[in-house]
């Protein structure tokens, strides 16, 4: 069985635009998804990116125009200037570490939290608005929330960040398949032929 590591962050749009379709491919073809939240400023720092208020008028304004696009390609409600973005996306991500470490699947639970942020207009730096989207999805909100604030899901974050920055994540989202690195949410085309042609992964020269 094919395994897939998932690198992203809770406030990612393009993270949320592939959320559905990432965790539908994966399921169509079998494959089992590790979530490994990260820190994207870390990340970023590592690949050379900058926070989106640092770039400069183009890529800023290609970026609106990157996100209409997909949105209708992808078929999911989104905010092009959400009321609350940037926020603080650690004790979300860290919610799902705790999620995982328990043995759930976060993956509707995560779903739920990127449409609270880009189509909800809800702050996901709220430990309400997280408590009621876990409970929702049924799980114990207080449970895991206590799990997310340890040190131990604090560890396993920076773990995750250091793991992403190993081995040259670009940005969030971030998918790894036998250790070939396909960055963005308009790369799953690709992963979806590597899935189905079992073929060896693509390396980097040396």
């Amino acid at each position: 069985m094919a395994e897939i590591d998932y690198y992203f962050t809770l406030v990612s749009p393009f993270s949320y635009l592939g959320h559905r379709a990432f965790l539908d491919l994966a399921e169509a073809k079998g494959a089992t998804v590790r979530y490994r939240p990260v820190m994207l400023g870390k990340v970023f720092e590592n690949s050379g990116a900058v926070p989106l208020a640092q770039r400069p008028k183009p890529r800023q304004d290609y970026r609106f125009l990157e996100l209409q696009r997909w949105r209708a390609r992808r078929g999911v409600p989104l905010n092009l200037k959400p009321k609350h973005f940037p926020t603080n996306p650690a004790l979300a991500d860290k919610s799902v570490v705790a999620l995982v470490e328990a043995g759930s699947d976060p993956g509707a639970y995560a779903e739920s939290v990127f449409r609270a942020c880009w189509a909800e207009e809800r702050d996901i730096a709220d430990r309400g608005v997280l408590a009621e989207k876990l409970a929702a999805a049924g799980h114990d909100s207080e449970a895991v929330l206590r799990a997310a604030e340890s040190e131990a899901a604090q560890r396993i974050y920076e773990a995750n960040t250091a793991e992403a920055i190993r081995i040259n994540a670009i940005g969030s989202p971030t998918y790894v398949l036998n250790g070939e690195v396909f960055w963005g949410q308009d790369r799953l085309d690709l992963l979806a032929d590597a899935l189905e042609s079992s073929r060896a992964p693509f390396r980097v020269p040396d």
